[in-house]
């Protein structure tokens, strides 16, 4: 879905909530700032805890072990908790969205 599709849907959304019939560019990118803070959230959690989940696992000499597996190890756990938060997560990135949303005194979207 591009950002202009994801953007106009956002929108009508938002329309259909709140009965009015235009929400301003400023917060429909206050919205997705909120979104994307939420999955870097998320993000971060996940990756602290495949760190954790990973600590002790030792791999094989003929495939890996030594100094390059273990600096290279908090990169590739990095990387899958993204992809991860990317493809939906675990539900923090929508509690902590969704709070957020509150905070900032926004009336959450239904998806």
């Amino acid at each position: 879905m591009s950002a202009l599709s994801s953007a106009a849907s956002a929108v009508d959304a938002y329309s259909a909530i709140s009965g009015t019939g235009a929400t301003s560019a400023a917060e429909l990118a206050k919205r997705g700032k909120i979104k994307e803070t939420a999955q870097k959230f998320e993000a971060s959690f996940l990756s602290s805890m495949m760190q954790s989940m990973f600590e002790g696992v030792k791999t094989p000499e003929p495939f890996g072990g030594g100094q390059g597996e273990e600096m290279f190890k908090s990169l590739l756990t990095d990387a899958m908790a993204k992809e991860v938060a990317k493809a939906g997560g675990v539900g923090i990135a929508a509690s902590v969205q969704r709070e957020m949303l509150k905070m900032q005194g926004l009336q959450e979207v239904a998806q």
